[in-house]
């Protein structure tokens, strides 16, 4: 089955779903939400990417190592911001957005290198 093939990556990305989640409610409770403005916007933006790679891994869709390769940069943007925080609920949710990124890097590039055929370019369809 395919989600078990990428059973560390979805575990990874549904953690980090749900510490951008609790990240951003929990900012969002901050003295200085202003100042809080980006690493709220980074955690939905995480959280929902999250969701959605999971989504393309569990189907084995063969587009699931190009939306992970996404995923990652927008974990690296969001563990980045949230790193910069002293509070306990930015510091996990760093440290979840840099596992996910790195179990998506990881999973992204075994899929390129597994690939026998060229992938289906846009203008395909």
């Amino acid at each position: 089955m395919a989600h078990e093939h990428y059973k560390s990556c979805i575990d990874a990305c549904n953690d980090c779903a749900v510490a951008c989640d609790y990240c951003a409610a929990a900012c969002l409770k901050e003295p200085d939400v202003a100042k809080m403005a980006r690493c709220i916007q980074l955690d939905i933006d995480c959280a929902e990417i999250c969701r959605l790679a999971v989504g393309y891994m569990a189907r084995g869709s063969e587009l699931a190592a190009d939306i992970c390769e996404l995923c990652a940069q927008v974990c690296e943007a969001c563990g980045k911001e949230c790193a910069k925080f002293p509070m306990a609920h930015c510091q996990e949710c760093a440290k979840a957005c840099r596992r996910c990124a790195e179990e998506c890097r990881r999973m992204a590039s075994n899929q390129a290198t597994s690939k026998t055929g060229q992938r289906p370019s846009a203008s395909a369809h």
